[in-house]
């Protein structure tokens, strides 16, 4: 198993941010143009023990695999799912928003995957479409703070 970890701070209160981070919207925003989900089947009730699915399209046009993911855990300021679909066996997601000030939070999304044959792509694959969400996450908040 591989550990990618990426932290970013955001102009807006830890408590905000998460709150954020359960919106399938977010999803949906932070991972825009490169994937699309057109639609996510999402319980409106999160809680641990939901589970979520979702067809990826690469740049909205080239279809993907479905996507899995069980919400294991939820706690103030943190997240813990299990995902996996297509070529990833395992991608356990944690996301923190750790405080700074009452503003201002840090946000760390920590990916733990297989390390088998597709190990190296996949890590790739996290370093960059994570930073790409950190970025979209940064515009969306400063618009929001």
């Amino acid at each position: 198993m591989s550990i990618v970890r990426l932290t970013t701070e955001l102009p807006i209160s830890a408590e905000a941010a998460y709150e954020l981070a359960q919106k399938p919207e977010l999803f949906k925003y932070v991972v825009s143009p490169i994937l699309r989900v057109p639609k996510l089947d999402f319980p409106d009730r999160i809680a641990p023990g939901a589970q979520a699915s979702a067809r990826l399209w690469w740049f909205g046009v080239i279809p993907s695999w479905t996507h899995r993911l069980t919400l294991v855990r939820l706690e103030p300021t943190e997240i813990y799912t299990n995902e996996r679909g297509g070529p990833v066996r395992t991608w356990n997601h944690h996301l923190t928003f750790t405080p700074i000030d009452d503003n201002r939070c840090r946000y760390t999304d920590e990916v733990e995957t297989d390390d088998g044959v597709t190990g190296f792509g996949t890590r790739l694959f996290i370093h960059l479409i994570f930073r790409y969400r950190h970025l979209r996450w940064r515009a969306l908040t400063r618009v929001l703070a």
